[in-house]
């Protein structure tokens, strides 16, 4: 006899039971790895509950367990991008005990720490996947993004719905949910799972994925849910970005809430006394590397109390709270066939190794960065050597040195294992070493243009900035990559065809293409539809934030760190074209070469007239809103700084002033409204009483931006 079916409002019990039954299992199988029920057990409630919605579709509910599985993005389309609430910015890397001394070392002088005061950190492993981020909306999972480039990552959340160990809804029965969480983790693929994984797609005939790291990216960007189920990613998290309706003081605090929430906790994590503990740790991790389910590159170090976190904050790229102490790298060996010199789209001219293909750490290789001519010689390479590489940090490979030296004559298919890129029409291109033992000398010219080229220190430089084909694509190439203008439908070989086409000479041309597009549909792989998709992403580029369009311009020594730097100093690009040389380095990350160089590129009439063209082809900027309190007491002013405090350092207390919308200056003059007085100041305090400027001591100051002592 069937079992009788419940119905009415014993439906919407059995159905919400389900669903809570379900989710404990998946809890108990996916993080707790301790099951209580069979498979085929799990399955039947599975099915109870699709055939109860299935009848009944009003039950269906985002948390569901039937509802992890999304429907497949439409054909042609692509993720939404998805501004970061709080920037997902960089780790700092080191690679030695020393390095993380002076890391401490720069935390204690901000911060004015005794010596004997040690710290508390929550050391974890470096997970070698896909970051990130999670938000829940009371309790209910409603948005997952990658990390992207930091500022704007993509909406994936159809796709991390499918990672079984990721709560749908947080679990409230041991601690209150919060109305606003944000959670940031590594999506991973354990090593054994990857190679049952890998297993199943050859035994299907598919091609196998060359590591777990990639294999978990490339999954989160797939286009249709169901096709990421079949990976078994799982979630690790390493963050809370951000929490409303609760408060913590430290991050174990909240590592410990996550768990009651039901995320999956990472047991491998400890909560250390002290610096040296930190290192110990990095060395009892790198001794169990092999042991761990997963690939990691190191370890992370974090400041566990969150008011200091506060205090120290971050620069443009990275936080200054945290550290990665990077593991040795993957060696292996491999034949050097050839060195080619390359011009950079900066015009620095950089030697480049060609190898015979080598896997290092699930990575193929088969070029590497030889830095400069003088790096080459020292490591005293000749065509034909047998070479030891590694991947630095696990990830850039490099040459360290020659593991057998070339001897005797040429192989006999020496000539025809150069690599086909490296010859024209019959002959090695300008620029290229490949003959057996050679040795490498950087040329006098340009190996693209020929001009003749000038020495920068141990480098050498293009000078020819405009005229130059490599240093043309290669920066339309810079100014259009994510962080900057970002249009994605331009790749290498169509800037390269707008050149030699003569409709690309500079970033500004990008803006003038829509009256070339009869001539853009005639060249060669073009057509009507590419073009017409290129000036679409082009005209969202117009619109532009301030911050993006300096990374695009592509000034030396202006990454995106200075660049976003520049914009939270400078209110429009007017103020910082008129910058002088002392306003460019009141800002954080630009010292005295930096702002040279800065200067130097808007003092050039070419400049002048990109931006000029820039504009008229419809370029908009989108200046950063500050939030900044405008009633504060030093809002649009500006505060000199002498002598020693006592309560904090100068860095803190230079972030201090500029959080408050003031400025801070390093001398005094009938522009400074404040002079905070520390110990040991005295000369400036009487030039401040000449010109009746305010004098304040340090107490007065905290009291000031609303801090106490």
């Amino acid at each position: 006899m069937a079992a009788e079916r419940p119905s009415g409002s014993g439906v919407r019990e059995r159905a919400r039971a389900l669903r809570e039954e379900l989710a404990r299992h998946d809890h108990l199988y996916y993080v707790e790895a301790r099951p209580e029920i069979s498979d085929a057990e799990y399955d039947r409630l599975f099915r109870e509950l699709v055939e109860l919605e299935r009848a009944h579709p009003e039950l269906v509910a985002p948390e569901s367990p039937t509802q992890r599985v999304g429907a497949p993005l439409p054909e042609g389309q692509g993720f939404r991008k998805q501004r970061h609430s709080v920037p997902m910015l960089s780790i700092e890397s080191l690679f030695s005990d020393d390095e993380v001394r002076e890391f401490e070392k720069r935390i204690r002088r901000f911060l004015v720490l005794d010596d004997a005061l040690e710290l508390d950190w929550v050391v974890e492993p470096k997970f070698d996947g896909a970051s990130a981020a999670l938000v829940y909306e009371n309790g209910q999972l409603v948005l997952g993004c990658t990390r992207g480039d930091g500022e704007f990552g993509e909406d994936v959340t159809a796709n991390l719905r499918t990672v079984r160990n990721v709560p749908l809804r947080l679990h409230g029965g041991v601690r209150e949910v919060p109305t606003l969480l944000e959670v940031r983790g590594e999506v991973l693929i354990e090593r054994e799972s990857f190679a049952r994984f890998n297993e199943e797609r050859a035994r299907e005939g598919r091609p196998e994925l060359a590591n777990p790291r990639n294999a978990a990216a490339g999954a989160l960007r797939r286009s249709d849910p169901a096709e990421v189920a079949r990976y078994p990613l799982v979630f690790q998290p390493w963050a809370v970005a951000r929490v409303e309706g609760v408060r913590f003081e430290s991050y174990w605090e909240a590592r410990a809430a996550l768990v009651d929430w039901h995320f999956p906790v990472n047991r491998w994590a400890e909560r250390v006394h002290g610096l040296e503990a930190c290192l110990a740790y990095h060395r009892k991790l790198e001794l169990g590397r092999a042991e761990l389910p997963f690939d990691v590159d190191g370890i992370v170090a974090k400041l566990d109390a969150l008011e200091l976190r506060e205090r120290l904050g971050s620069t443009a790229r990275s936080t200054k709270w945290q550290y990665a102490h990077k593991f040795p790298a993957h060696e292996a060996t491999s034949t050097l066939r050839a060195i080619e010199v390359q011009v950079g789209a900066l015009g620095r001219l950089t030697p480049r190794a060609h190898v015979d293909r080598v896997g290092i750490g699930g990575v193929e290789v088969r070029h590497t960065t030889l830095h400069n001519a003088d790096h080459v010689h020292a490591l005293g390479l000749r065509i034909g050597d047998r070479v030891f590489l590694h991947r630095a940090g696990d990830v850039i490979p490099q040459i360290m040195g020659v593991a057998e030296p070339a001897h005797g004559d040429a192989p006999a298919d020496w000539e025809q294992r150069i690599p086909s890129e490296l010859v024209r029409a019959g002959a090695l291109r300008a620029g290229v070493c490949a003959r057996w033992r050679e040795s490498f000398s950087m040329p006098s010219t340009c190996p693209d243009c020929g001009t003749e080229v000038v020495a920068e220190g141990k480098f050498r430089r293009c000078p020819n900035l405009y005229g130059c084909r490599p240093q043309i694509v290669g920066r339309t190439l810079m100014a259009t990559r994510r962080g900057a203008l970002e249009i994605d439908g331009l790749g290498e070989k169509m800037v390269e065809q707008l050149h030699d086409a003569g409709l690309l000479h500079d970033l500004a041309d990008l803006f003038h293409l829509e009256t070339h597009r009869e001539r853009l549909v005639a060249l060669e792989r073009w057509g009507a539809k590419t073009v017409a998709n290129l000036l679409e992403q082009i005209e969202g580029a117009r619109h532009a934030t301030f911050e993006r369009f300096l990374v695009a311009l592509g000034i030396p020594d202006v990454g995106a760190a200075t660049a976003r730097s520049l914009a939270l100093h400078f209110a429009t690009l007017d103020d910082l074209r008129g910058a002088s040389l002392e306003d460019l380095q009141h800002v954080e990350n630009v010292g005295p070469e930096v702002a040279a160089s800065i200067r130097a590129w808007f003092d050039r009439s070419e400049n002048a007239a990109l931006l000029t063209r820039c504009f008229e082809g419809g370029l908009r900027l989108e200046y950063p809103k500050l939030h900044i309190d405008t009633s504060s007491p030093l809002f649009d002013k500006t505060v000199v700084f002498t002598g020693t405090l006592a309560a904090l350092g100068r860095a803190e207390a230079k972030k201090l002033v500029e959080s408050a919308g003031g400025k801070v200056a390093s001398s005094i003059s009938a522009k400074t409204h404040f002079l905070v007085q520390g110990e040991g100041g005295g000369s400036k305090r009487d030039k401040a009483a000449q010109l009746g400027i305010r004098v304040l001591d340090e107490a007065e100051f905290l009291a000031l931006v609303g801090r106490t002592q």
